[in-house]
């Protein structure tokens, strides 16, 4: 269990790393933009669009890098009341709920990808960019943080069964 739990918290340093990337690419086309702009009054037209699908991908991307680093917003008032075994038990079945609820959101955004590949749809604006493409990238994202989320189960589940 070890060993699993290790290679999902590498795969959430990975992605946290093509989150940084984009970031970074994101940061360079806004700054281009802002320059054409100013010095010579054009624009790449792809700026907006583009740092939207970018927002999208850093956020999903980072998010079980994020919850491993304990990142996320958690009230810890009612855990911090109970006492210790206790506390692991509501953790346990707080962060399993959470891995059913991010199974059921990654089925559907599979069903949004698929559905917008069968369309062929594209953005309505003048790239027309393929849809799947950013869709991909936060299904990938989601993935991610469901792994990310069993791991957490796992590990929450030792603290209530530290001998199994």
């Amino acid at each position: 269990m070890e060993s699993l739990i290790n290679r999902i918290n590498r795969i959430s340093d990975h992605m946290a790393s093509v989150s940084a990337i984009i970031l970074g690419i994101m940061t360079v086309l806004i700054l281009v933009e802002i320059a054409l702009w100013n010095t010579v009054n054009v624009t790449t037209l792809i700026a907006d669009e583009y740092s939207a699908y970018g927002l999208a991908a850093i956020i999903f991307l980072g998010a079980g890098y994020t919850l491993r680093e304990k990142g996320h917003i958690r009230i810890k008032l009612i855990l911090n009341l109970l006492p210790p075994r206790a506390a692991a038990f509501v953790n346990l079945l707080a962060v399993a709920i959470t891995t059913g609820f991010m199974g059921y959101l990654v089925l559907y955004l599979y069903y949004m990808m698929a559905a917008t590949l069968r369309y062929n749809s594209t953005s309505g604006t003048l790239t027309a960019t393929p849809l799947w493409i950013p869709q991909a990238v936060m299904l990938l994202g989601a993935v991610s943080f469901l792994l990310q989320l069993v791991a957490e189960t796992l590990q929450a589940g030792r603290e209530v069964f530290p001998n199994n």
